[in-house]
């Protein structure tokens, strides 16, 4: 079954996992802008990093047929420092024209901050003044119902945020209602360790359905398997879902709600080309 991996940070990941997803089915992938493991210290570092988003990694992903999208933000990590944030999130437009950029993102909190909770308006007033779709990150920590409650009151205290163009991400048990019933779109990340599980995230399903809502790895550089997806498949399976509904979650809902940004372009997995292979030497050190 063709799937798309709506939330993976591919540049903490061999070439090599390109090719492994791409056999169990991956037909695109969607990268946010995130932590380096270690916190910037200047907006270059990031004008670097955002150039390798958007133009090596589309083309590493094409060697194995994979379809590359990207999102940019400073990670609510780095967000304490509120000088360099703001330097950043002025110097994404100069991106925001690039092909396969889809939005903001991914923007949230980390600890639930002052400071992480202006970054993040200023990181919507952005996307509202440019109309981009928003990919939003939920806290890993114990108050992770805390701070989706305040990511959810931020952007609804702003009229002009549209919850059909927001996908809130990292959503378990006790936070995917409170994001679905405001009428945003969800993602669940499954993860080895924390976070969801594909025996987790079916029975998020079974419980609130399959409308707004899908499925990713994250495939970051801590404990994580950037062919969790083809795990959840085989789970809804073992279930009993018709194919029909799984692609519903793994292939349809990410095609239908990228579709808001004027700047998909989504190419069907049996017209799509590999791109011509790596040049000589890149693979050599």
């Amino acid at each position: 079954m063709y799937f798309f991996d709506p939330h993976v940070h591919m540049i903490s990941r061999v070439t090599d996992d390109y090719e492994r997803m791409a056999r169990m089915g991956c037909v695109a992938v969607s990268e946010p802008a995130f932590w380096a493991g270690f916190d910037r210290g200047s907006v270059d570092g990031f004008r670097d990093y955002f150039r390798q988003l958007t133009e090596f990694e589309p083309t590493r992903a094409g060697w194995s047929g994979v379809q590359h999208y990207s999102w940019l933000c400073i990670n609510a990590k780095e967000a304490e420092n509120v000088e360099l944030s703001r330097e950043v999130i002025a110097m994404i437009p100069e991106f925001l024209d690039k092909p396969g950029v889809l939005g903001i993102g991914e923007i949230g909190l980390n600890k639930n901050t002052p400071n992480e909770c202006t970054i993040f308006r200023e990181h919507v007033e952005l996307a509202m003044r440019t109309n981009e779709l928003i990919l939003i990150h939920t806290p890993h920590l114990d108050d992770k119902y805390k701070g989706t409650r305040m990511i959810v009151d931020m952007l609804l205290e702003d009229d002009r945020v549209d919850p059909g163009r927001v996908l809130i991400d990292h959503v378990e048990e006790h936070t995917v209602g409170l994001a679905r019933e405001e009428g945003f779109w969800c993602a669940m990340t499954l993860y080895p360790v924390t976070k969801c599980t594909p025996s987790r995230a079916a029975d998020i399903i079974e419980m609130y359905g399959d409308d707004r809502i899908m499925v990713n790895s994250a495939g970051d550089w801590g404990p994580s398997n950037p062919t969790a997806v083809p795990d959840f498949i085989m789970e809804l399976r073992r279930r009993g879902y018709a194919e029909s509904q799984i692609k519903k979650i793994v292939y349809d809902n990410p095609i239908e709600f990228f579709s808001g940004s004027e700047r998909f372009e989504f190419t069907p997995p049996d017209v799509f080309r590999f791109r011509e292979n790596a040049p000589a030497g890149l693979d050599a050190e």
